[in-house]
């Protein structure tokens, strides 16, 4: 439709993709959230709790939630930072490597499944203007 805005478009694309990425995750009795929480927690020495809401783009406090579910499913466990003793480490159990794997096949095949109908050129179009977008709200351009 022609008369459809940016902001409609990326929305309800962000949408599909989260529903989409939900509906798999509930075949293994988890969410998007977890999913992406998992990827964002190194597999082997852990991962400062701080950093993990930084690479979800999550606020503090909804983070809080998501690692007390994660924790509930015994997908993570948390350890003190020994280089910083005010900070926690938090850390993938078995189970948690497990799931993790699976959220990265989940993505992977996203992306292939992409690749394979989009063109390159057409890719590298919508990752640049999604840069430029992204730069424009974070140098507030806007408004």
């Amino acid at each position: 439709m022609k008369d459809k805005t940016i902001d409609y478009i990326l929305r309800a694309t962000w949408q599909a993709v989260a529903r989409m990425y939900n509906e798999e995750a509930s075949k293994y009795e988890g969410s998007m959230a977890i999913g992406f929480a998992l990827l964002s927690i190194d597999r082997e020495d852990g991962t400062p709790s701080t950093a993990i809401s930084t690479r979800m783009g999550m606020e503090p406090t909804s983070l809080t939630r998501t690692l007390k579910t994660l924790e509930e499913k015994g997908l993570i466990f948390r350890k003190k930072n020994p280089d910083d003793g005010r900070g926690v480490l938090i850390y993938l159990t078995d189970l948690g490597k497990e799931k993790r794997e699976l959220s990265k096949n989940t993505v992977l095949k996203f992306n292939e499944t992409i690749k394979q109908n989009i063109s390159d050129e057409k890719l590298q179009h919508f990752m640049e203007v999604s840069d430029v977008i992204n730069e424009l709200i974070s140098e507030k351009k806007v408004f």
